[in-house]
């Protein structure tokens, strides 16, 4: 039963639909018919452990019915360019505003994304060039590196469906780069990793990923008549080499298809290598690292800028110089110029700029390519955008917005979210940190556990009220670690010498070994410069055994879950196929054994073209996913379909005694449990996954891999305050079976825990990269003489 405090005046009635969003019956994912009223325009924090349904609640329900009522007001022509959204399953939504999600989803996927151009920044500083530049060269786009810095008039024809051809006349300049095209470098292929030249094309010499004998890509070269497929490609004339690598787009006909054929060189170089390789899928970014060579364009030196939009300078500083910048001297640079004529536009670039140093985030520069950006900075990225707007009555929704940031930075936080609030918007925070669960006007915790035995509303109301609450984050809300009273002996060191990776000024280091290590320090100040950039590259390298645990997402499709990913669906398979004598194929619902109704997804996606798609569960299979004939062969009295439904604590006891043993799926089901995901059904699909059990599960793969250092980036991202002490746990247990752990982590339970601490600092950007303090917990905050001790000393009440 929940338990429910008014926390608002007596002029907020919970009742009117003015003053609330009214959720009744929702049912999404593991939610059990939750019925709530949340109070607009005030700050409520969302909490519960990892997999409550805090996320179901707050993203998939209430954020995914706004962003879907919002599609609809859109044209039937334009919904069809949209992604199709179902409706959640709830029953009723009332009270909505618009809603705008900040979440932790990488940004990218453009190679020519940068910070600057994810915010405001760079189109301001654009405009102040074009008014303010000498020589002047032209328009904002003049300085755009995003802009053909070519000049062109003439007309062109645009097919509008069915309607009459509209002519139109263009004649534009702009700042890209003529030779790296505005990406700030330039690559060069091995001619060698794309084809074989002593076989033809029929006999598969083109070695490309996807550019099988049988499809389309292949057809296109083999039946285009420029080459003969019979014939090895070394034997080419110099015209048959030209057409097939570098001949210019041509359009053709394949088997009745209209088709455009162009050489090798340049379709890989549109396919493959203009894409952001962080999106890339990973059997095509590993033939890139193969095939590719990046370096800086040598004409532009990797400003991504023309030499016109480079020649024109404010005060000796050019817009690429100013990109250039770290953000805070940026800021700096832009408050001391006086120019009347731009005096607002002046005003609003410094209030943007200085955005970026009230979130943290002043060490960042504009020409920062956005997909080098964490999860916890992207989303403060996003968040510039917001700050400086002139909406209200809007609905923000943040995921774990403390993310990466360091107990220093939260306050800074705290205060721009409230901040929102106070503009007259509802703001909807997930968060776990009690610094940010501390300020709310409103707490809605979930549970009482996670998964199936979560999705139940446990307690709304005040913060205060949530400490006697009784409820899982109620009893954990004030948790203390205490100093380690008596730290571990190193077993030895590991040697950093002149570290010079990104801002690390020098830095000679030793990492003891045999020991929990921490490194800590604020945002920006080098902790994974130092950890992964000269650490794990330096010591991987030379196979000294280090296992690397970073942020990086883990890829999936909505076919995958935790059985595929970490390996353990292999052993059950051939567990299955040899207890009923048949080949293991027969139990993946990605092979032979699939469903052929659905293809092995348990849903029918229906496309209804201008409307909205609709998933429903296959009539077929039931949605289990598999060949009826396929659910007759049984280990243990279990089909296949029933042992992926069971949680990971089930199968772990399933898979590890009795007809049913199988020691290597048991050992990576200990693992799964190990790092706090005992409640996850093994076949649950990765796209329904939180951030914190997506990097638990990454953790639990790479246990099994054969390394004495372990080197963690946050593990405690995502974790509620009731999961950190399992953590703490897990790493004490790492240690004891003699590995090595080094964490970067700005929790102040994991620092208490710690046998050994490194500080960096004392600041972010250039204005950080050193060490300033190593020893154990303890003298850390005896000294007090670094920001990370001070809150470490109030942490822990010294």
């Amino acid at each position: 039963m929940a338990t429910r405090t008014d926390t608002q005046s007596p002029a907020l009635h919970l009742a009117d639909t003015h003053d609330v969003i009214r959720v009744h019956g929702a049912r999404e994912n593991n939610l059990k018919d939750v019925s709530i009223e949340i109070p607009k325009r005030r700050l409520t924090v969302f909490t519960g452990v990892s997999g409550s349904g805090k996320s179901s609640l707050v993203f998939s329900t209430i954020a995914a019915e706004s962003q879907r009522l919002i599609n609809e007001t859109y044209s039937a022509f334009v919904q069809g360019f949209m992604p199709t959204l179902a409706r959640p399953e709830v029953d009723v939504l009332d009270g909505l505003t618009t809603v705008i999600t900040v979440d932790q989803q990488r940004m990218g996927g453009d190679p020519r994304s940068t910070v600057g151009t994810a915010t405001d920044a760079n189109a301001m500083l654009r405009i102040l060039f074009s008014r303010l530049g000498q020589p002047h060269i032209g328009p904002p786009g003049a300085y755009a590196f995003n802009v053909p810095s070519v000049r062109a008039s003439g007309a062109i024809t645009v097919e509008r469906g069915a309607k009459k051809a509209v002519k139109a006349t263009f004649n534009r300049t702009g700042g890209m780069c003529p030779r790296c095209e505005g990406r700030g470098t330039v690559s060069d292929l091995d001619l060698t990793q794309l084809y074989d030249d002593t076989k033809s094309l029929s006999e598969g010499a083109v070695t490309i990923p996807g550019y099988g004998t049988d499809g389309w890509n292949m057809r296109l070269y083999k039946e285009s008549g420029l080459l003969d497929p019979d014939k090895p490609i070394r034997t080419y004339t110099k015209r048959e080499l030209h057409d097939f690598l570098h001949h210019e787009p041509t359009r053709m006909k394949i088997a009745g298809i209209n088709m455009t054929y162009e050489g090798l060189v340049p379709r890989v170089q549109k396919s493959m290598l203009s894409k952001d390789r962080e999106a890339m899928q990973p059997h095509i970014r590993e033939f890139v690292d193969r095939a590719v060579t990046f370096t800086t364009c040598p004409e532009c030196d990797g400003t991504r800028l023309s030499e016109g939009a480079r020649s024109s300078k404010i005060e000796g500083i050019s817009i690429a110089d100013a990109c250039a910048m770290q953000i805070s001297d940026l800021a700096d640079w832009v408050r001391g110029l006086e120019e009347p004529s731009v005096a607002p536009l002046l005003a609003a670039l410094r209030q943007t700029l200085d955005s970026f140093g009230e979130i943290g985030l002043g060490y960042l520069s504009l020409d920062r390519p956005s997909g080098t950006l964490s999860g916890g900075e992207a989303q403060r990225v996003k968040m510039i955008r917001h700050l400086g707007s002139s909406l209200t009555d809007v609905t923000y929704v943040f995921d774990e917005p403390t993310t990466g940031l360091h107990p220093h930075d939260i306050q800074r936080m705290n205060d721009l979210l409230l901040r929102l609030r106070d503009k007259g918007n509802t703001v909807l925070v997930v968060e776990h940190k009690p610094e940010t669960i501390a300020i709310a006007d409103h707490v809605v915790d979930l549970g009482p556990g996670a998964g199936t035995a979560g999705g139940s509303v446990c307690f709304e109301g005040t913060v205060e009220a949530l400490r006697g609450a009784g409820t899982v984050t109620g009893r954990h809300f004030d948790d203390r670690a205490a100093l380690k009273e008596k730290p571990r002996t190193p077993t030895g060191t590991l040697e950093i010498r002149g570290a010079t990776t990104h801002n690390l000024q020098g830095v000679d280091v030793d990492i003891p070994l045999g020991v929990l290590a921490v490194v800590t320090g604020v945002a920006g100040s080098g902790k994974s410069s130092l950890v992964h950039g000269s650490l794990v590259k330096s010591r991987g390298a030379a196979g000294e055994g280090v296992v690397s645990v970073d942020q990086g997402p883990i890829r999936g499709s909505r076919r995958s879950n935790p059985a595929t990913y970490t390996g353990l669906l292999d052993p059950i398979r051939k567990a299955f196929a040899k207890a009923n004598g048949v080949k293991p194929a027969l139990f993946s619902s990605n092979s032979e054994g699939a469903c052929p109704t659905c293809n092995g997804a348990g849903v029918v996606y229906t496309d209804l073209a201008m409307m909205a798609g609709v998933a429903s569960t296959c009539e077929e299979c039931e949605g289990r996913r598999f060949q009826a004939s396929v659910l007759e062969f049984r280990l243990g009295g279990r089909d296949i379909s029933e042992v992926l439904a069971m949680p990971v604590t089930e199968a772990a006891a399933f898979f590890g005694e009795g007809e049913a043993r199988t020691p290597a799926a048991h050992r990576i089901l200990e693992r799964l449990a190990d790092v706090g995901l005992g409640y996850l059904t093994i076949g649950q699909p990765l796209t329904t996954l939180s951030g914190g059990e997506r990097q638990r599960l990454k953790l639990a793969t790479h246990m099994a891999d054969k390394g004495g250092v372990y080197v963690l980036d946050e593990p405690t991202a995502g974790l509620h305050l009731a999961d950190v002490e399992q953590l703490l746990g897990l790493l004490d247990r790492l240690v004891d079976s003699g590995k090595s752990v080094i964490v970067v982590e700005h929790h102040q339970a994991v620092m208490a825990h710690a046998d050994w601490i490194i500080d960096l600092g004392p600041g972010a950007g250039h204005d950080g990269g050193r060490i300033v303090f190593e020893g154990t917990p303890a003298d850390l905050v005896a000294a007090r003489s670094t920001l990370t001790g001070e809150h470490l000393a109030a942490y822990v009440g010294r």
